[in-house]
């Protein structure tokens, strides 16, 4: 292991640069894993840029490829293999809508890395016209996004000299030439629930990406969450007119759900994701089975099934064990350990029915579950 090979890595994805910072870097190198005796070996200097490298890397484990995440790459890839339409045709979109926490943004980058890579390859990196091939573009709204600083957010990504300048409509037509002359398939828009369909900049943005939609030969995917609760699909219209709503007719929505273990196949998923996190962890003492089978009731009743609320704790978990000298992860150590405000709120419930045996991670036996 060399120093400094496991420091954060900063870029902006929602710069050209950045984007393809994080579509091209090489995998992150483990750390090994070294023993007790070994580590006591080091100089004092030396054990801080261990513990560094390790507390980065815990930081940034995965993306795990889980069966809802390989769902949803299967659903994206046959809406934007099928977008191939002529320049008079629009083409639908996808949306990712889920509860927070569940991996939306993960999984919509990843598979936008995916794509990148893939077009690259199939295509070259420079377009017939010698431009740059930027094949995924990523925007992430706000909750003051209008058509204009939409417009002007499609240029910076791209490096757009004028990004700055103009109007809404001065600035869509630059980001058109943008996305035309680099050769751009697909567009990521994060954080889409930000528009309000009761406000009028909200509508507008709105029927802006209808536009966009028939002007850019992309897919766009929308991530976002409740995006059926905020009527973005019908756009805002009365019960009684939704169904004059286009979007409603161009969006395919998918989703992703929490991990459950009310089921064998539940428990069997919940199961093989965490021995794939158990595998990465670089500390002394752990072993086989340390998440899978001592933590695995603990850590589901302590995330509620929510992939983001998991990897906190592990993550910070794993630094306790490193500051405190534990060196391996058990429920004592991670009780000290703060989870987000949603996960602690549910964690009471969870545990009593947990001990109460109304609930278990456990595969139970049986008849044979379809997934066994």
């Amino acid at each position: 292991m060399s120093a400094g090979d496991e420091l954060e890595r900063d870029y902006t994805m929602s710069r050209k640069e950045g984007w393809f910072e994080r579509a091209e870097m090489p995998p992150r190198v483990k750390p090994d894993t070294l023993t007790r005796t070994q580590m006591q070996a080091m100089s004092r200097l030396e054990r801080r840029r261990y513990d560094d490298a390790r507390a980065v890397w815990h930081a940034n484990l995965g993306p795990i490829m889980t069966s809802q995440m390989q769902s949803v790459f299967n659903e994206l890839e046959e809406i934007v293999d099928s977008n191939r339409q002529d320049g008079d045709r629009v083409r639908s979109s996808a949306v990712l809508s889920a509860y927070p926490g569940l991996g939306k943004t993960t999984v919509a980058v990843s598979f936008g890395v995916r794509y990148h890579r893939d077009q690259i390859e199939l295509h070259g990196k420079s377009t017939a016209d010698g431009h740059d091939r930027i094949p995924v573009a990523y925007l992430g709204l706000t909750s003051s996004t209008t058509m204009r600083t939409l417009n002007s957010a499609l240029c910076r990504f791209f490096g757009h000299p004028g990004w700055r300048r103009g109007t809404a409509f001065e600035l869509a037509d630059r980001a058109t030439d943008c996305v035309l002359s680099c050769g751009t398939r697909l567009i990521i828009v994060d954080d889409v629930h930000f528009l309000d369909m009761n406000r009028r900049d909200g509508r507008e943005v709105s029927n802006h990406f209808k536009w966009l939609a028939s002007q850019f030969p992309v897919t766009f995917l929308f991530v976002g969450v409740g995006v059926r609760e905020r009527q973005l699909a019908t756009e805002g219209l009365d019960p009684a007119d939704a169904a004059l709503a286009q979007t409603a007719r161009r969006w395919t929505t998918l989703s992703l759900d929490p991990f459950a273990i009310d089921t064998n196949p539940g428990r069997q998923t919940w199961r093989r994701l965490l021995k794939a996190i158990e595998r990465d962890i670089v500390l002394a003492d752990a072993h086989r089975g340390m998440l899978a089978d001592e933590l695995a009731d603990y850590l589901f009743a302590r995330s509620t099934g929510h992939f983001a609320s998991l990897m906190t704790l592990i993550a910070r978990g794993c630094r306790r064990a490193i500051k405190t000298n534990e060196e391996v992860l058990t429920p004592k150590l991670l009780d000290h350990v703060r989870n987000d405000a949603a996960a602690e709120a549910a964690r009471l419930e969870l545990e009593a029915a947990i001990s109460r045996g109304l609930l278990t991670s456990r595969v139970q036996s049986g008849r044979p579950s379809r997934a066994a």
